[in-house]
This record gives structure tokens, C-alpha cells and sequence, in this order.
């Protein structure tokens, strides 16, 4: 029997439906919002995997080509690997549930989530996070929600709950958040330039609303929700434990205030090998259990550390940010390149400028697309000193790659000012801590360098949090480390003059008002101070492209000329290419707006030469203009001159001379090149009179 609840939100009702589709998962419900409709199924296995230490969950999010009634493209008509935004829909559904499970739980858990209705006008992603929740909550699968998900806009002022694509193309910000009834868990945001109160609101605005959609998933679990299994935890020997903190205590206090990233990790993992061959005569077999032990004596101390001397690894203070340093033009033959150092975090971004025919096709559920730039984040295992086969880019990267683009996308011109496909890469060098946010640093620098003219330079910083016994202290630029140990990872991306990206994630309860607000404040001041050392290096985008970028040159012409520069079967634009070795693009909206592309300074005679040919060739015939013509053929009662490319009139015989013309090859030749005026339109048949008479005046 099916169970419905159903709530309106902004004018339109959420639905949230169970017992009618997936029966056999531990935990199934469809999600409905306006006629985008999510069916999101979990299943727990029923025994741990046994000789791991971690919680293995995995999100799916697949988009279904049907839901809009669309065939996929392509030579295979069917769904295959997921796009990106379905990889980013995945991590956002993972990042809020995944601290909700009970420490110790180690069964495999999947959540699945299918778009499998999409009205094209509100997005599926929050449906999703909405349905997870409400699929582990129904199911016997231990889980410590539920929680909810909105989105929130902003237009003229005013917050929009769960707002449109169409409105979000006018809104100053596209912020998700995700939170209990208690406490926000996770908040996903683009922004363009607005400031952290106006942040700081959105998000207490979401978390009303958010109340209200998880106390509609409480009345479904007391109506149908399954006793929750027991979770066993991991029993711990207190000689043991007792025996590790002895070996290792004052070690690990000492390994923990070395400044290095690498002779900290090398000084653990040695006390690590010590404590086991001291120990594995008395403990047999609990070498996993040793190191888990040395990790949480590790933790504590670290934690303790903050929070009683405000004091952290690497001796910073809790504000202080790592030396950083900024370079620029290190790749001698690239349209532009930065390498972002901080601390040991180490970005190469480089940036390729390219034409319209660069820029990435994108098919989805809303129609097809495309971009003219984007950024792409790589991270190699030798930047932790990791031994690692290289493939694709994984979800990580795919993620951190869109925080980077987002956070930087406000500042990228309109194509009308820079008609260029811009492609940033960031490939990470080294890594420990925030390597997202180093490489909005360094694309920034890249862009600059490249002469991209970026309305502002953009900076990024990951904030930390450690709270514990009614303390709370905030950490700015936080390291590996401090990520992993710590309570929260709170990334904020912008410009001196306001924010444009924003990512938390937070493993406990309690982020309260007040912390979130300290936390903007605290890095707002950071990101000032990175920006100030950036400008330093480069205050503006250079006034020159690279020598070796393509200079393109944009113009616009009549569109109703479009065919013509065209020519049938593409004849006369071929001819313009290989005439002037340049490429040509040609607007696919029929704007007018065309581009024209020569590759190097060498070539930048030949693609304005081509311009000047393509405004000759679409120009509007000028009554009284004198202009330079070719005779194309001769009749008895004139000539027929081409007098503009693609364009011809007739010289009548009696305006080819001053004197009386009686024949006309007397006067002038086929293929001769001769000057005429234009000196009529006929207004009905649009012909063009011209004299050779006149313009010999």
C-alpha cells in the first residue's frame, strides 16, 4: 500500500510517495516537485566487510534520458558512464549523509537515485538529497537523520526558495543547503559577489523551510519506518589500549609539532611499526587496531593543542595563513601560466585560449549546450608521494574542478568583450590542504598572465573547525591534516568585493549562527590577505595576449547576409579560411556575430585583411558611394559590374561614358576592373543602378 505526504513549497507541492515502487529495497520513495520526480532506493548488506576501516557507502545519481523525453545522442542510444553532473548530484546526495551513520558501522550501504520525470524547470539534485534521507530513515539501515535539502535564489533583493532555471539566470546567488532540524550539515554555492551577511541569510532563510520537509519525513517514519538494526561496536582490549598510549603518547606529542607534512607523517608512521613489533608477542593479530589507536592518541593531541594553546601543527596561530608565493609566465610557450604555492599545496594552472569551435557541447536533461570556458582540476598521486596507476579524472576531481570553476566563472568576460573559449587547467604539484582552493588562486594569476581581461581577481581559502566540551575554535587555511581531524570544511571563494563560491561540510552538530558568521568573518580577512600578495605579482590582466594565442577578431554583419558569407555547401567561407589561413565561426544563433581566428602575431595582417573582406562582402549598398569594381559580363544595353563581393549592378550603356557609348565593349572589357557609383535602388526589385559616367566626375 502506498504512503503519500505532501507538502507546498513556494506554490508548488513536494510529494513524497513509498510502497508503490522498489519494494524489495531496504528503503525505497519517489520525491516530486512541480513534474521533476526522483525514485531514490537504499540497501544495506547485511553482514560487515570484513578487513576495512571505513564506512563503505556509495551514492548513484543517473539522470534518465526519458525523464524529458529525450533519446541519448551519440552512436550508442542509451545511457553510459555518468556526466558530470550527475558525478556533482552524486557528491552532493554523499556529503550530508555520510557522517550520519554510526561510528563502528561498516556493513556496505547504496544509495541509488533516478531521475526518472524532469519538467525542465526544477532541478532534480535537492529531489534527490530529499529522497535519500527519506529512503534511510523508512529502512532498517542505522542512519542518523532525517535531513533535508533546499535551494535558494536571490532577485531585486528578495530570497526565492527553490527557485527555476529560468530565475536562476537573473539570481545573485544558486546556494544549496542541507541541514536537521537542529543544525545546517552541508551547503553547496555560487555566487556573484555578494556579501557574507547576504550568505549568512539565504542560509537561515533555507533552514526554516528545511524544518518543515524534515518534519514531513518524521510523520513517514512513525507511519511506516522499520526498526532500525543493531549496530555492534568494535570491542576495544583496554590493556591493549592502555599498553599503545603508554609507548606512544609522548612520541606522538612530539611528532605532532613538527612543521612538516612529511617528517610528521614519517615520525607517526614509525612510532606506528615500533608500538607493533613491541606489542604483537602480547596482542597477536592487532596490528589494524594499533594503528587506529595511534591515530586517535594523534587526534586528541592535535585537537587538545587547538583548542587549550590555540596552537596547531605547524605552529601556526588559528588565523594564521601559510607563506605563499605566486609566479607567473613558468611555461615558456603557453597562452598563460601561474604556479600557486602555499604552504605545501602547490597548483600549475595554465590557461588556453581557443575559438568557438573549442567550446564544450554539453547534452542533459535540459537540452543541449554550450561553454566557452571551463576548468579542469587534476590531481596526480605523486602530489601526496603516493604510488598510483593515472587514469580519468575521478569524482574528487571532478568536484574540486567545479568548485574552482564556479568560484571563478562571475569574473570571465562576456563573449562580446573576449570572443575566446577559455580553458583553465590546474594540475596539483603538491597537496596538503585546500588544493580547490589554490587553484582558484592560480587560475586567477593564469588568466592575468594570459591577458584575459577578468572583471576582478578572485581568492579562495578552507577554513577548519574544531569543537569539543563547549570549545570552539576556527581555523584558517587549514592543512590535510586539520581537515581530516577536524570538524568542519568550510571552503570560500571571491573578490574584494564579495563572494562567488562556498562549500561546507561539517561532521558534528551544533554549527550555530554565530559560529557560521565568525567563520565568514574570519574568511573574509584571509582571503584579503591572499589577494594582497597576488596583486603584488600581477595587479591586472596583462594589456597583450600571448604571442602564440589566436587572435580573434569579432564582427557583426547583417544576418539576413549569414548565407551568402556562407556560400553553398560552405564554398565561400572555405575559400575566405584558406585565402587568409584563418578560421572562421559563425554564430549558430544567427545573431550576425562572426569571429574571425589567425593563430600568432604573423597572422594578424591576414585575419584583419579577412575582416575587411567580410565587411566589403555584407555591407549595405551606399546610394552616391564610389566604389572599386570587376566587369562580370557584358550585354548590349550595359554591363553587369560586381561592385561589392556577392553584390552586382548594371551600368547602363548611357552611364558608362561622358560621351555616346555605341557599343559597349568599346567602352569597357569583361573581367576589366573599373570605378563606379552607385547612384539607384530600385524599390521594388532591390536592383542596383551604378555609373561609371558619374564617378569619372
Amino acid at each position: 500500500m502506498a504512503i503519500t505526504k505532501q507538502l507546498e513549497l513556494n506554490g508548488r507541492t513536494l510529494t513524497i510517495e513509498t510502497g508503490r515502487m522498489a519494494k524489495q529495497a531496504d528503503g525505497s520513495v519517489t520525491v516530486r516537485y512541480g513534474d521533476t520526480m526522483v525514485l531514490v532506493a537504499a540497501v544495506g548488506a547485511d553482514e560487515p566487510r570484513e578487513g576495512i576501516d571505513f564506512f563503505p557507502l556509495t551514492v548513484e545519481y543517473r539522470e534518465q534520458a526519458y525523464a524529458a523525453g529525450r533519446i541519448p545522442g551519440g552512436f550508442f542510444k542509451r545511457e553510459g558512464k555518468p556526466r558530470d553532473k550527475e558525478i556533482l548530484s552524486a557528491r552532493m546526495i554523499d556529503r550530508p549523509i555520510r557522517p550520519l551513520f554510526p561510528d563502528g558501522f561498516r556493513n556496505e550501504v547504496q544509495v541509488a537515485c533516478y531521475v526518472i520525470s524532469a519538467d525542465q524547470e526544477n532541478d532534480a539534485d535537492i529531489l534527490g538529497m530529499i529522497g535519500a534521507s527519506a529512503a534511510l530513515s523508512i529502512s532498517d539501515v542505522p542512519f542518523l537523520g532525517p535531513i533535508a535539502a533546499v535551494r535558494v535564489g536571490q532577485v531585486d533583493g528578495q530570497y526565492l526558495l527553490n527557485p527555476t532555471f529560468q530565475q536562476l539566470e537573473s539570481s545573485r546567488m544558486d546556494v544549496v543547503v542541507c541541514g536537521s532540524r537542529d543544525s545546517i550539515t552541508m551547503i553547496e554555492a555560487g555566487a556573484r559577489e555578494v556579501s557574507e551577511d547576504e550568505i549568512a541569510g539565504a542560509i537561515e532563510f533555507a533552514h526554516g523551510h528545511i524544518k518543515r520537509i524534515v518534519a514531513l519525513q518524521d510523520e513517514l517514519v512513525r507511519e511506516c519506518g522499520r526498526p532500525k538494526r543493531e549496530v555492534v561496536p568494535v570491542a576495544v582490549d583496554p590493556a591493549l589500549e592502555q599498553k599503545v598510549s603508554d609507548l606512544t603518547l609522548d612520541k606522538i606529542r612530539a611528532a605532532n609539532v613538527l612543521p612538516k607534512k612529511e617528517h610528521r607523517q614519517d615520525a607517526i608512521k614509525r612510532i606506528t611499526k615500533e608500538a607493533i613489533a613491541a606489542l604483537q608477542a602480547e596482542f597477536p593479530a592487532t596490528e589494524k587496531a594499533i594503528k587506529y589507536m595511534v591515530e586517535e592518541i594523534q587526534s586528541h593531541d592535535l585537537r587538545q593543542r587547538i583548542l587549550n594553546e590555540g596552537k596547531r601543527a605547524d605552529g601556526r596561530g588559528l588565523t594564521d595563513i601559510r607563506p605563499i608565493s605566486c609566479e607567473l609566465a613558468v611555461l615558456p610557450r603557453t597562452h598563460g601560466s601561474a604556479l600557486f604555492t602555499r604552504g605545501e599545496t602547490q597548483s600549475l594552472a595554465v590557461v588556453t585560449l581557443g575559438t568557438g569551435e573549442d567550446e564544450q557541447l554539453i547534452e542533459d536533461l535540459e537540452g543541449e549546450y554550450s561553454k566557452s570556458y571551463m576548468l579542469h582540476y587534476n590531481f596526480p598521486p605523486f602530489s601526496v608521494g603516493e604510488v598510483k596507476p593515472i587514469r580519468g579524472p575521478g569524482r574528487r576531481e571532478i568536484g574540486h574542478g567545479a568548485l574552482a570553476e564556479r568560484s571563478v566563472a562571475p569574473m570571465i568576460p562576456s563573449e562580446d568583450i573576449f570572443p575566446y573559449t577559455v580553458r583553465v587547467v590546474s594540475d596539483i604539484l603538491e597537496s596538503n590542504g585546500s588544493s580547490s582552493m589554490a587553484s582558484v588562486c592560480g587560475a586567477s594569476l593564469a588568466l592575468m598572465d594570459a591577458g584575459v581581461p577578468i572583471k576582478a581577481p578572485v581568492s579562495g581559502i578552507a577554513m577548519g573547525l574544531v569543537m569539543e566540551g563547549g570549545k570552539v575554535a576556527i581555523l584558517s587555511d587549514i592543512m590535510g591534516l586539520e581537515d581530516h581531524l577536524g570538524d568542519m570544511d568550510f571552503k570560500v571563494a571571491g573578490t574584494r568585493d564579495g563572494i562567488t563560491a562556498l562549500q561546507l561540510d561539517i561532521k558534528v552538530k551544533g554549527l550555530t549562527r554565530e559560529i557560521l558568521t565568525q567563520a565568514l568573518a574570519q574568511a573574509h580577512d584571509g582571503r584579503m590577505h591572499i589577494l594582497d600578495i597576488m596583486t603584488k605579482a600581477i595587479a591586472a590582466p596583462r594589456a597583450e595576449l600571448s604571442d602564440y594565442a589566436p587572435r580573434i577578431l569579432g564582427i557583426m554583419i547583417p544576418p539576413d547576409k549569414i548565407g551568402m558569407l556562407i556560400g553553398p555547401g560552405g564554398k565561400t567561407i572555405r575559400a575566405l579560411q584558406e585565402e587568409y589561413n584563418v578560421k572562421i565561426d559563425v554564430d549558430e544563433d544567427n545573431s550576425g556575430r562572426i569571429a574571425v581566428a589567425s593563430v600568432g602575431l604573423e597572422g594578424v595582417a591576414g585575419a584583419q585583411s579577412c575582416v575587411e573582406r567580410i565587411q566589403a562582402m555584407t555591407a549595405a549598398p551606399e546610394i552616391g558611394k564610389i566604389y572599386q569594381g570587376k566587369v562580370v559580363k557584358i550585354m548590349n544595353f550595359g554591363a553587369f559590374v560586381e561592385y561589392m563581393p556577392g553584390n552586382e549592378g548594371l551600368v547602363h550603356i548611357s552611364e558608362l561614358d561622358r560621351k555616346r557609348v555605341e557599343k559597349v565593349e568599346d567602352v569597357v572589357k569583361e573581367g576589366e576592373a573599373i570605378t563606379v557609383k552607385l547612384i539607384g535602388i530600385d524599390a521594388d526589385t532591390g536592383k542596383v543602378k551604378l555609373s561609371r559616367k558619374q564617378a569619372l566626375s
